[in-house]
């Protein structure tokens, strides 16, 4: 009875750790997680957008996820768990930034690649890796028929709010492309505070090394302070 007594308080308190095959199933879906990711974040965002920041972010959510829903995948809970995980980040969304629509949408890849892989368990690492592969096709397709006619935008506060008249549309836009050294394509008139003689404007541009500007992300001017 003691002896029965302690097994079950060793099972309890101190779990068996998994076996060779447990460890390196974890192993070998880690790094084909960290590939995979890898070759999205560096060859398809990284090269239009130059952006190191967001290469940290994809990466440090690829491993905490895939680490979590991994870990805790064994507890019988995973289809609850993943829409768990989908369900945090849509409700946090980073909200101490505004985040543009691209890099919620390679967020949001970067998390799907990590729970399938992580949970992916019952299935041979045949069928892993060609969904992977199919995840890295598919996005190299959708960049390269986006990119054929995607134009870049700047969001501009523009002061010389006489010229945003339609009579004068040309001559606002030989002023912009003077200043700003851009090829503008077109031009959309935003937000107009006629108390400071300003005009927040939507520049359309086609850039010649073909990267995408998602730095800017005001959309109206300020409110006036009380």
């Amino acid at each position: 009875m003691k002896n029965e007594f302690n097994e079950i308080t060793n099972t309890l308190l101190f779990p068996s750790i998994g076996t060779l095959e447990d460890i390196l199933q974890l192993l070998i879906r880690f790094i084909l997680t960290i590939l995979v990711t890898s070759i999205i974040i560096r060859l398809f965002y990284y090269k239009k957008t130059k952006r190191n920041d967001w290469m940290f972010t994809f990466s440090a959510v690829s491993v905490s996820v895939f680490l979590l829903i991994f870990l805790l995948g064994s507890i019988k809970i995973q289809i609850g768990l993943a829409l768990g995980i989908f369900a945090i980040f849509g409700i946090i969304r980073y909200r101490t930034e505004m985040v543009p629509i691209r890099e919620m949408t390679y967020l949001f890849i970067i998390i799907s690649i990590s729970v399938i892989n992580a949970l992916a368990i019952q299935f041979s690492y045949a069928e892993t890796i060609i969904t992977n592969i199919i995840f890295i096709l598919s996005i190299w397709l959708f960049e390269v028929v986006s990119s054929k006619n995607q134009l870049n935008v700047k969001y501009i506060l523009y002061d010389k709010i006489h010229l945003i008249t339609p009579d004068k549309r040309q001559e606002l836009i030989s002023d912009l492309e003077k200043r700003t050294g851009l090829k503008i394509i077109k031009i959309d008139i935003g937000h107009i505070d006629f108390i400071r003689d300003s005009v927040m404007l939507n520049v359309y541009y086609k850039s010649d090394n073909n990267t995408f500007n998602t730095v800017d992300q005001i959309t109206r001017l300020p409110k006036q302070e009380q």
